[in-house]
């Protein structure tokens, strides 16, 4: 994959190289959203994708190179009458790696669906008993409060996924998107740190939907 933006004040030229196929997710690249299956999408992730190139700021060009985690997810229909958003996240470890989990929430603050799936480091969904397809736990930590829309977001996380427990924490609170203009929604959505025992074991990104009101998809 290939990407290059050009403006005067920003630009960057990334390539990204897979180290595995593609992650089919759900099943076989089906993934149900809730409890009724046109509630669903066509899924598959790329996860632990090289990056290299380079990144501009008003003229000054760095060469960046890390990893990157590559989403194509289609529909016709994704939400139940009765969800408010979700949250989801997508996680590259640092020994090779990743998750990605989501739950799908209740207008009334509880679950509506949820599904997470561990991708080992050859890049294929595992297959231990105890991690493949297991239920996602997402626990508030702390929120920030949006300046701006005055939304409560649960900026960082714990996240428990079968018998480990992870903790996602913001790299900065304000990643805030308004996209009133294009999607219709304003909702948050950046990069985190993920951490194990109080140890840093990776990166992330957070995406959460529904808080400056209701998702409607």
């Amino acid at each position: 994959y290939r990407t290059r933006i050009d403006d005067a004040n920003f630009s960057i030229a990334l390539e990204f190289a897979p180290g595995g196929p593609p992650v089919l997710q759900g099943d076989a690249g089906f993934s149900r959203k809730g409890p009724h299956e046109r509630q669903a999408s066509y899924y598959y992730s790329r996860p632990q994708l090289g990056v290299s190139g380079s990144v501009g700021i008003e003229g000054r060009g760095v060469r960046v190179d890390g990893v990157a985690w590559l989403d194509h997810e289609w529909s016709t229909e994704i939400l139940d009458p009765a969800a408010d958003g979700w949250d989801w996240v997508g996680l590259n470890l640092d020994d090779g790696t990743a998750l990605m989990a989501f739950r799908i929430r209740r207008r009334d603050g509880g679950g509506l669906w949820s599904h997470a799936r561990w991708i080992d480091a050859t890049g294929t969904a595992a297959t231990d008993p105890a991690l493949a397809d297991a239920v996602p736990r997402f626990t508030t930590a702390r929120s920030w409060t949006s300046p701006r829309t005055g939304a409560r977001y649960p900026v960082a996380m714990t996240l428990a996924v079968g018998p480990r427990t992870l903790t996602l924490e913001p790299l900065f609170d304000d990643q805030e998107l308004d996209a009133r203009g294009s999607a219709g929604t304003v909702y948050w959505e950046g990069a985190v740190r993920v951490l194990e025992a109080d140890r840093e074991i990776g990166r992330g990104y957070l995406e959460l939907t529904g808080y400056a009101g209701a998702l409607r998809m």
